[in-house]
């Protein structure tokens, strides 16, 4: 099978870890081996998130006080950083391996509705009066996740065209096993002229990853993060575990905005061709998820 994998930010990066490069490292080492025991069997194109690690050059750019850099090369830095940590740690855990990174731009609307509306969660976890520092000291949009827990947010506009698509079908009918897309891609409008320029944004990975994935023609496509499944209810007396699903029994307004309701919402979108199976849960889960012995699993019906 040709599967896709969206590694989350907050899987690369968990909530609550130090924000170091010894823990960045870590948990990429324990994402390579999950891949590299799916790699045993099928071939895989790795997409990653860049949620917190975004978020903490931001930080780090804003507290040095001179020129506020853009969010479009603050994702360049950051998904240069993870791409060459997963390339690194992949190529340790598939020895022999043709692997390649690729630094993927993606196509969005100047005209989409997300600009005016902020939704994407980056960088960490502040209390209540840090987030009132940050907001009034840098003008950020902040978002409680957890009661007395906020986070930044930013636009996170739907991505339209991978640009280096053509690329990466050439590496993937090679044989390479490609990390691209990282980040969601660095977004990018093209002008009037046809040149490309950067904007202020950040795309969501699962859906540019999905778009990857159905560019791609891909048999699966799995988004693996910090939790076990997609839950109803999550957080309250009787949340409860969705194991099985087909897309037109999930709606992503039920799930929360910026984080769970995107990758519902490109599970169902990739799994509404028959065949096609979309998974969901825990890093450590890869192979169990695309066997359904683990997670979410989106498939159609087939007759």
């Amino acid at each position: 099978m040709r599967v896709v994998v969206a590694l989350g930010g907050n899987a690369l990066l968990r909530r609550g870890e130090p924000m170091t490069a010894e823990a960045q490292r870590a948990n990429v080492r324990k994402a390579a081996r999950a891949l590299a025991d799916l790699a045993c069997e099928h071939r895989i194109v790795v997409a990653h998130g860049n949620g917190p690690q975004v978020g903490l050059l931001a930080l780090q750019a804003a507290a040095y006080g001179g020129e506020v850099w853009p969010l479009d090369i603050l994702g360049a830095e950051s998904v240069g950083m993870i791409g060459y940590l997963v390339e690194q740690e992949l190529t340790n855990a598939m020895p022999g391996a043709a692997l390649a990174t690729l630094l993927t731009q993606i196509e969005v609307d100047r005209d989409d509705p997300a600009f005016a509306r902020p939704t994407k969660p980056i960088g960490p976890l502040y209390d209540t009066g840090e987030a009132e520092r940050m907001r009034a000291a840098h003008g950020w949009p902040m978002v409680e996740e957890a009661p007395g827990r906020w986070r930044r947010v930013v636009p996170s506009p739907r991505p339209r065209r991978i640009t280096q698509m053509p690329a990466v079908r050439l590496l993937v009918e090679a044989g390479v096993t490609v990390i691209c897309a990282g980040g969601g891609g660095i977004p990018v409008i093209r002008q009037p002229d046809g040149e490309l320029c950067g904007v202020e944004a950040v795309i969501d990975k699962d859906h540019a990853a999905g778009l990857l994935a159905r560019e791609l023609d891909a048999d699966a496509f799995l988004m693996l993060t910090d939790v076990d499944a997609v839950y109803d209810g999550w957080g309250g007396p009787e949340q409860r575990a969705i194991h099985r699903a087909r897309p037109e029994d999930l709606d992503p307004a039920r799930f929360a905005a910026g984080s769970m309701a995107p990758k519902v919402k490109a599970a169902c979108a990739f799994a509404a061709t028959p065949g096609r199976i979309a998974g969901i849960g825990r890093l450590e889960d890869a192979r169990a998820i695309l066997e359904g012995k683990a997670g979410t699993r989106v498939a159609a019906l087939t007759r």
